[in-house]
């Protein structure tokens, strides 16, 4: 059985960002998994996000697959996608939806339900893609052709902490001092000028077994890019490997 792993919470809000900038290089180095708190999201944003989310899923497939995924962004219906083809020949027991960039020149390829059908749909998705990811200037970025980690955050829904950046944004400045680097080094390069954020929502409904064959919600994967800002509903499932060997993930 897995065991349970104890992840480092960071305080976003915190004004000592040396110490913060600390914290996130060990959690990093240890698992590579972190809770974030105070992070300015309120939790009536994200409610809103999983009840619209939700409202989406449970459309008939017909309908949802009038957004089928052009141009990496719409619908990916169950078994679409499989992140381990030596895992599971059947696919990922999940269906998703991509929101690409909202910056000017590249929004017109997001594709969005009907208003008719989902009237708050939308205006909720870009305010929640807004406030994780989008700065004054410029937005979130995957960085993986600078930095080779992959960090994964765990969001917590008790954001209380008000602020101008986006967690994003901020998030990226501690990380560059996690790596002895200036605060603003990813700005000063131009890592953010051209920034490529991506808002998913993923379904998983629990259907594990297929004629015998285990079949998994997500298969053993390493996210590409720089970060990922995962926020759930509550429901465990989240599983890391901290050892490239064959022992049993921890949860």
């Amino acid at each position: 059985m897995a065991e349970t792993l104890k992840l480092a919470i960071i305080d976003l809000s915190s004004s000592d960002s040396i110490s913060t900038a600390k914290s996130i290089r060990q959690a990093c180095i240890e698992c590579g998994f972190f809770y974030l708190v105070n992070h300015g999201v309120e939790e009536e944003l994200l409610l809103r996000v999983f009840d619209e989310s939700q409202k989406f899923f449970s459309l008939p497939l017909e309908e949802k697959m009038k957004l089928a995924t052009k141009h990496h962004r719409g619908y990916t219906p169950m078994y679409a996608e499989n992140l381990d083809y030596s895992s599971s020949s059947r696919g990922d027991s999940k269906e998703s939806f991509y929101i690409g960039s909202l910056e000017a020149g590249r929004s017109y390829l997001n594709r969005w339900p009907s208003e008719e059908i989902l009237p708050s749909w939308r205006p909720t998705m870009e305010s929640y893609h807004k406030k994780l990811l989008l700065g004054a200037k410029s937005g979130f970025i995957c960085l993986d052709n600078i930095v080779n980690n992959v960090y994964k955050v765990l969001l917590l829904k008790d954001g209380k902490y008000g602020q101008t950046q986006s967690v994003g944004k901020k998030l990226i400045s501690l990380i560059a001092q996690a790596l002895d680097l200036d605060a603003d080094f990813f700005e000063k390069v131009g890592a953010l000028d051209d920034p490529m954020p991506f808002l998913r929502l993923l379904h998983y409904p629990g259907d594990l077994e297929f004629c015998g064959e285990e079949t998994y919600g997500a298969s053993a994967h390493s996210d590409y890019g720089m970060v990922t800002l995962l926020a759930t509903n509550g429901v465990p499932g989240l599983q890391a490997c901290l050892m490239l060997t064959n022992q049993d993930p921890q949860l």
